[in-house]
This record gives C-alpha cells, structure tokens and sequence, in this order.
C-alpha cells in the first residue's frame, strides 16, 4: 500500500515534506487534521512496530517527551509499515549542560523500563557473546579479529541489569530540546540491553569515573561498529574498539 496508507489518518492527511530518516526509512513531515505530525515508512514488521509503539505509550504515561504514535480514524498505531507520530519541536544539545539533561532523560527510560521484553528479532550486546547474529547485526559478515575485539568489549557489560535503551542518543539530531523538556527520537534501534550503551556520551555527560567511562565508550563503540558493518561510521567505530 505504501504512502496511500496515509489515508487511513484521514480523507485530508497529507505529506508535507521529505525528512532525513537514516537508510532504512522514508520518514516525512506530515498534517493530519491541521496539525504538524511525522509519518515513517520502513519495512519494520508488524511485531517490531507493536513493540515500539506500545513503549512509547508506556513513557508517554509515566511523564516522558517522546514521539507518540497517533491512530488511524479506525485506531490502529500503524498500517503496512507506515506509522504517524506527534511532532516534537525543540533543537539539539549543544552545551554540556545540555547533554547532562540528556544523561538524566536517558537514566529516566531505563529506569521506567526495567525487566522489559526484548525487541522482536533483536538481540542484546551481551546475547552477541555467544550468538552471531540479531536484526541489523551479523557478526559473520565481520573479521574475525574485529568480532574478538567488540566481544570482549561487550563481555565487560555481563551480569548488569538490563533495560530499554534509545540506542542512538549521541547522535544530537535524534534529540529536540526546549527550556521545559527533552524528547527522545528516531526510536528505530531502541531495544533491550545494558544501559551503559546510551551513556557514552560527550563531555561525559552520565558521571562516570574512569573505568566505568572506559567499559561505556568501549561497548558502545563495539555495538555501533556492528549494527552498521561495513560504512565509514562503522569502520571509524570499530578503530576506537581496542585490540586484545
């Protein structure tokens, strides 16, 4: 069906404006019933769209900032792929307070997410020890020496508490902020993991000290090399990812 599934929000929604959304999605700007929204178009199964939309919801009731999927005329959260979410105004962090209120949004989700049930088809980092591959992961299309080395990064993470992560936090355009709130963002590589995974972040914005900055930058640095093997970013991440 595609974007003519856009109707099913209304005789008069209507695409407005093409947005950068990453490879994986054709994400636009959209209105519906008058009012500025964001419509996503992906592959994403009806499974992995559950998911995500149902936490959303979830942080939306416990008083988080986030991207709410608005339903179709019949109440459905999405049709064929295609989701409409509340727009979210605000700009990126660009101080290091600001990226310490973005630590304190982050701490806020993985908080109100605890002992959540893993994303459809996704695996963890610390699951990554011992299988190969989950989603957009697939560690057999590594070197052999580059998956030695972001194991051995994850393997520093076993035994924590897991969570709902963001899973791309650093990146300042899955951010809007204003005086009053922070919204999260792009919820496509949100899945179950360790926290530490979304708290490397600049200035060292969560407080670690030494060793537990170390373990954050190190994992993080492994996960993003191998969710995007093999483009420049992932091949720029895994130089960070120290030999063993």
């Amino acid at each position: 069906m595609g974007w003519d599934a856009l109707g099913q929000w209304g005789a008069n929604a209507e695409r407005i404006e093409r947005l950068a959304g990453g490879s994986s999605n054709d994400v636009w700007s959209v209105r519906i019933d008058g009012q500025l929204a964001v419509a996503r178009l992906g592959m994403r199964s009806d499974a992995d769209l559950a998911w995500e939309s149902g936490l959303l919801q979830h942080l939306d009731r416990s008083g988080m900032t986030v991207p709410v999927p608005i339903p179709t005329m019949d109440g459905r959260l999405f049709v064929d792929g295609l989701v409409v979410m509340q727009y979210m105004a605000g700009g990126p962090p660009e101080t290091e307070a600001d990226w310490r209120r973005v630590a304190d949004t982050l701490r806020q989700l993985h908080d109100l997410t605890q002992d959540w049930p893993q994303r459809p088809g996704w695996r963890s980092s610390t699951d990554l020890l011992h299988a190969d591959t989950g989603t957009r992961i697939d560690l057999t299309a590594m070197p052999g020496e580059a998956v030695a080395r972001c194991r051995a990064a994850w393997a520093r993470l076993a035994g924590r508490q897991s969570c709902v992560v963001h899973g791309n936090p650093t990146n300042p355009s899955n951010i809007r902020m204003t005086a009053d709130a922070i919204a999260l963002i792009d919820w496509d590589e949100a899945h179950v993991d360790v926290p530490e995974l979304d708290l490397a972040l600049p200035y060292n914005a969560a407080g670690f000290d030494d060793a537990a900055h170390d373990i954050a930058a190190q994992a993080s640095a492994a996960w993003e090399a191998a969710v995007c093997w093999k483009d420049d970013h992932s091949v720029e991440r895994l130089a960070e990812v120290r030999a063993i």
